[in-house]
């Protein structure tokens, strides 16, 4: 694994991965600095820790992570990652509990590709979906309220 990173992690490895919950997502990312600022600044998530190597973040109580594709190229992923011409298709990561209309405002002003704009749902959401810098699929949405 390269590393980037000047000084030390906020915790090791070892004491991080076993922190983590028993399901979590771990994206590789082309530039983990260009993706924070989408994870942050429009979907609101908290970075409990970034370098240029890995960015550990949490959204609504739920932890993630990012990973440089550098800090994979010694990882059986890598020959696939680097091969891929997409990331993220075919699947749609969700979050319940995030405002959709004020995230598609922060992505029309950032420039960050809206794929369905804010719309309520049948299935009881109002959502919006966005591609992320390496083209992850990102649906946030509050519940609609019932109608009586």
């Amino acid at each position: 694994m390269t590393k980037t990173r000047v000084g030390d992690p906020f915790l090791s490895a070892h004491e991080y991965g076993r922190s983590l919950p028993k399901f979590t997502v771990n994206l590789l990312v082309r530039n983990v600095e260009t993706s924070l600022r989408f994870y942050r600044d429009v979907l609101g998530a908290t970075a409990r820790y970034s370098d240029n190597d890995f960015a550990a973040l949490s959204l609504l109580g739920v932890d993630f992570m990012l990973h440089a594709d550098h800090s994979y190229d010694h990882h059986a992923l890598y020959p696939l990652l680097i091969a891929a011409p997409v990331r993220g298709a075919g699947a749609e990561l969700r979050f319940l509990g995030v405002d959709p209309d004020k995230v598609e405002e922060c992505a029309k002003r950032l420039g960050t590709p809206i794929v369905q704009p804010a719309t309520d749902f049948r299935h009881g959401w109002r959502e919006v979906t966005l591609l992320d810098p390496d083209g992850y699929i990102w649906t946030v949405g509050l519940p609609i309220p019932a109608l009586e």
